[in-house]
């Protein structure tokens, strides 16, 4: 057996590629006992990474009786309503919800976005720059990796930009561990959020506009989406749209200052091309989605190589681990941005969105945001560096996503 797994030990989160490693190296998938008693299969391999999460075997409905009953509230009703979310549901709910969702996030759609992009990276450079004039310090996630993705979803969700500043104030608090907050302040955010997002409902179904919201907003006798799986949605694009992409852009940030060779490389290339590749590496070399969302087994299901998980388990699919897989990524654990490059020794596709039914359908907006704020950030500020130890920067806990919680920056 491996080691208890504590997700929450700042050890594990700031590193816990060797611990996957080990797992590896013992088979497929591997059965794990968790420091808050339970146990579940962790995946690790990325053939069968890809296997599972296209197998309707493993299941993404959560059971009746996961987790622990809690006194009523608005806070808690307000949780409730993220758990009805697609990621949540299987066929064919999931595949409705899905289609309705889809044409919001089409090519066409996503690439219009970049001119706003470029507006809105510009600006947050322009800030942070002026910030380290006035202050010689700041956290680049607080000041940049941060509000970008929160303003650039506002747009697709059509949030007024008056109303944004709020929004990024009650996701940073639901956001953030609960003792970095003051007593209640993460409850209010989540009351706050789910009355914003009912108001935001009905004022689109009373005037349309050409956003997300508004493509949604149909009367469910029609086949539309129901107000309360609105609010579900709301929910799964607000944190899935900037949770993903904020990670993205620290880890971003950070290996380009730790690689400064990668960095003067990048900064050379005028055709984009080594941007691109810088993105999509650092989508490998750094999942910001550490694992998926949990699935549980509908049968027992051998996955070959001695792994036969049993019926009724809980798996996660570590996408961290499957996209530093030695047999598929040589020098895997080595960021080297060269890789994705375009040619015929590109590096084989990363799950850094997942596979499947599930595949993150905000990937190609992800991207974009990256491609496009990483060369402007670096432009604005081309002395940037790092202003702390890159080995004792705290990473987010869990299993789910991964990213430095700060990351200071100075010039």
């Amino acid at each position: 057996m491996a080691d208890l797994l504590n997700p929450a030990d700042p050890a594990f989160a700031r590193d816990p590629y060797p611990y996957y490693a080990r797992l590896r190296a013992r088979g497929p998938a591997a059965r794990v006992d968790l420091a808050n008693g339970t146990h579940a299969w962790l995946v690790t391999g990325y053939r069968e990474a890809r296997a599972v999460l296209a197998d309707p075997r493993f299941s993404n409905v959560p059971p009746k009786a996961a987790g622990r009953p809690r006194p009523d509230s608005p806070a808690r009703r307000a949780q409730a309503c993220l758990a009805r979310h697609m990621l949540n549901s299987d066929a064919p709910d999931h595949t409705r919800l899905r289609r309705l969702t889809a044409a919001a996030f089409t090519p066409r759609r996503v690439d219009a976005l970049r001119p706003r992009i470029a507006r809105l990276a510009a600006g947050l450079a322009g800030d942070l720059a002026a910030r380290l004039e006035r202050d010689g310090s700041a956290d680049l996630v607080d000041a940049f990796a941060f509000p970008l993705p929160v303003l650039v979803i506002g747009e697709v969700l059509g949030v007024p930009e008056a109303d944004r500043a709020d929004l990024r104030e009650w996701t940073y608090r639901v956001g953030s561990p609960a003792d970095a907050l003051a007593p209640g302040a993460m409850d209010a955010a989540w009351t706050a959020l789910h009355a914003y997002f009912t108001a935001l409902i009905a004022d689109k179904r009373r005037a349309p506009g050409d956003d997300l919201f508004s493509s949604l907003v149909h009367d469910a006798r029609e086949g539309g989406l129901t107000d309360g799986e609105l609010l579900a949605m709301a929910f799964l694009l607000l944190f899935a749209g900037y949770e993903t992409t904020m990670n993205l852009l620290a880890s971003a940030v950070l290996l380009l200052l730790t690689h400064p060779g990668e960095l003067s490389t990048a900064r050379r290339d005028t055709g984009g091309r080594r941007w691109d590749a810088v993105a999509e590496e650092a989508l490998r070399h750094a999942s910001p989605l550490e694992g998926t969302t949990w699935r549980r087994t509908t049968e027992e299901v051998d996955l070959g190589g001695g792994a036969v998980i049993p019926a009724g388990s809980s798996v996660l699919v570590v996408l961290a681990a499957a996209n530093r897989d030695p047999g598929r990524f040589p020098e895997p654990d080595a960021f080297r941005p060269g890789r994705y490059l375009p040619g015929p020794e590109r590096a084989a596709a990363h799950v850094a969105f997942g596979h499947g039914p599930h595949f993150c359908l905000g990937a190609r907006l992800a991207r974009l945001e990256a491609a496009v704020a990483l060369p402007l950030l670096f432009d604005a500020l081309p002395g940037l560096r790092l202003a702390a130890d890159p080995g004792l920067l705290p990473y987010r806990p869990g299993l789910l996503v991964r990213g430095p919680r700060e990351l200071p920056v100075t010039r």
